[in-house]
């Protein structure tokens, strides 16, 4: 399978509607790393988009543009509306329930009978108004898609487009069961966009490249510097990919899209401008911004502790450490995940240390909490390391892209499975144990921070130890 490059294409309303002869294709979905609330996994839904939708529907013959593709002036929801309209098909993806995904399926069953596919990851739960249709289902790994489910989600959809060209059969429930309701009158709907001259669009100088303005390019262009270490590139890049997801000027409404919140405030603390802990508290405050009181997304609040344990560590007050064994407490009992028990484990074993136990049953009461947790990331392990290995099974060639790129993925987790266990037995007590899956940690292949960020957080570890067994 031939390696994914992403297009980018602007939005030309009345060219493409002239032009009858060219197809055109709307993907109505969300874009990065989407949280789906109902099961606490994080979706990747450009790989959803990349890998799954965007080949099949250009090997049939069709332009296929998402709306974080679309370059335009004026309100978003323009081009949307028009696309909703006009296009020959939408392909909507529900997976994570986005809210958006769904009232622009409304609006387009609204206004086309036919030509609209659905489709969802299979875990995701279907309303009950919508669990009468058809829906495509394909199976998510998180970071990654399968090679093999690629494979055979795009022969399905592939299938499913040329039964929608061929039938001609009404896919939208709302003209399925009122049948006499007429559809808009496409000619005339395009001739009163032509003839509108302020509409949201406009032309591109010759020369412009218009890539460079859209959200997808933004996002991409981000989240490389990202991956570089580039922060204050990244953090510039977010901002405006903030500015161009909502039309208004005031930066407190800019937080409409968490993941891109959750990003921002990543690149924020991590910039360390001004200085370390004024980047900690700025990037605190856009969290804060995406109801991060109230918020079950687990990215959001594992940011938060996180960020409140810097905050503790620069000496910013003993109330931290309470505050991120709250977040990481929410993250663990949200996902059950082994990055927010071995992070809820250390954070215990640090207030023990604290006046915020004050007695020695206290401390021992977080000591024991702590260890329970160890135990159960250590089962964890065990859990995702079996998962790991079956992944691995199916990645056996070299020369296949999306192999590659799961077998890196798969390897960057075993390595963090092997530094969390080691991490669990150290503190349990377990050393040969802990000696063991260090070894095996070095034995994989991985980047000399990720040994680094393992060492410095075990050394910090071994100091809390060592001064309880003075106090219990």
């Amino acid at each position: 399978m031939q390696s994914v490059s992403i297009h980018f294409y602007r939005l030309n309303f009345f060219q493409y509607q002239l032009n009858m002869a060219t197809k055109r294709c709307f993907v109505v979905m969300g874009f990065g790393i989407k949280t789906d609330l109902a099961t606490g996994r994080k979706l990747n839904l450009d790989k959803s988009y990349q890998a799954l939708i965007k080949p099949v529907v250009e090997l049939k013959g069709y332009i296929c543009v998402r709306a974080d593709e679309i370059k335009h002036t004026g309100a978003i929801e323009i081009p949307m509306y028009q696309e909703l309209l006009s296009a020959d098909l939408v392909i909507a993806d529900l997976s994570t329930a986005n809210s958006n995904a769904f009232y622009e399926l409304g609006v387009r069953h609204a206004l086309r009978p036919r030509t609209t596919i659905l489709m969802s990851e299979e875990l995701m739960a279907y309303p009950f108004d919508i669990n009468h249709i058809s829906i495509k289902k394909y199976t998510h790994l998180g970071e990654s898609i399968d090679y093999f489910e690629v494979l055979r989600f795009q022969k399905e959809l592939g299938d499913t487009i040329e039964n929608v060209e061929q039938t001609k059969e009404t896919d939208s429930p709302v003209y399925t069961f009122l049948p006499d309701l007429q559809a808009p009158e496409m000619k005339k709907m395009i001739d009163a966009a032509i003839s509108n001259t302020n509409n949201g669009t406009k032309q591109t100088a010759p020369g412009e490249d218009n890539t460079k303005k859209t959200l997808s390019y933004m996002i991409a262009e981000a989240e490389t510097a990202l991956r570089k270490k580039q922060f204050n590139l990244a953090k510039g890049l977010f901002q405006t990919a903030l500015s161009l997801s909502d039309d208004k000027k005031d930066p407190q409404f800019m937080v409409n899209d968490p993941y891109l919140v959750q990003r921002l405030a990543l690149c924020t603390y991590k910039t360390k401008d001004p200085d370390y802990v004024t980047s900690l508290k700025n990037a605190l405050e856009l969290l804060q911004k995406i109801d991060l009181d109230r918020t079950n997304d687990p990215e959001t609040v594992e940011l938060a502790g996180s960020i409140e344990k810097h905050l503790y560590e620069e000496n910013q007050g003993d109330e931290h450490i309470n505050n991120a064994i709250l977040l990481y407490q929410r993250g663990y009992f949200l996902l059950h995940n082994r990055h927010n028990g071995i992070n809820l484990a250390y954070l215990l074993t640090l207030r023990a240390t604290t006046d915020l136990d004050p007695t020695r049953d206290e401390k021992i009461a977080d000591l024991i909490w702590a260890n329970r947790i160890r135990r159960d990331v250590l089962e964890l392990c065990k859990r995702d390391y079996a998962k790991m290995a079956a992944m691995q099974n199916q990645t056996q060639d070299p020369a296949n892209p999306v192999g590659e790129e799961q077998e890196t993925i798969v390897n960057e987790q075993k390595f963090w499975i092997a530094v969390n266990k080691a991490e669990a037995h150290f503190g349990l007590g377990n050393l040969e144990e802990y000696a063991n899956a260090v070894e095996e940690a070095n034995s994989l292949v991985h980047e000399d921070w990720m040994m680094e960020s393992f060492t410095v957080q075990l050394g910090k570890l071994e100091g809390l130890l060592v001064g309880l067994k003075e106090v219990v």
